[in-house]
């Protein structure tokens, strides 16, 4: 399926006063990466509001497991990849490795949603060309 890779430096404002990246700092980094996915398979957050008319893809599971500290000034690299794709929802898989050696692991779901005619933010049916490019190697 879809994947895209990305570096990121930790920044001063990543980190704790142990100099350790902020374990919440994380999940920014990956939701930046699941945007970054979508925009490498061509479909920007702006695409998908402006020419698809809908919201987005917020999560709606999160589960990571932290096996080593990044710090301050540290170049990591995130790995994403989409893992899973149903109806309306998908899972992402981001690994982010420091120095070579997976330091986190992540597993999110999402759901893609518009709003009704009543306003309301609800799941939609991922549009079938986001699908299959999702599908792509």
């Amino acid at each position: 399926m879809f994947s895209n890779e990305r570096i990121v430096q930790i920044e001063w404002g990543d980190c704790d006063p142990a100099d350790i990246v902020f374990y919440p700092r994380y999940f920014a980094f990956f939701d930046a990466s699941t945007a970054a996915l979508f925009e490498a398979m061509g479909y920007s957050m702006k695409y998908v509001r402006d020419e698809l008319k809908d919201v987005g893809f917020p999560m709606v599971d999160t589960r990571s497991q932290f096996i080593k500290p990044s710090k301050y000034g540290d170049k990591v690299l995130i790995k994403s990849e989409v893992t899973e794709i149903g109806r309306s929802s998908f899972g992402i898989r981001h690994q982010l490795f420091n120095d070579g050696k997976l330091a986190v692991d992540c597993v999110e779901k999402r759901v893609w949603t518009h709003y009704n005619e009543a306003g309301q933010l609800k799941a939609k049916t991922i549009p079938k060309p986001v699908k299959e490019k999702m599908l792509t190697p």
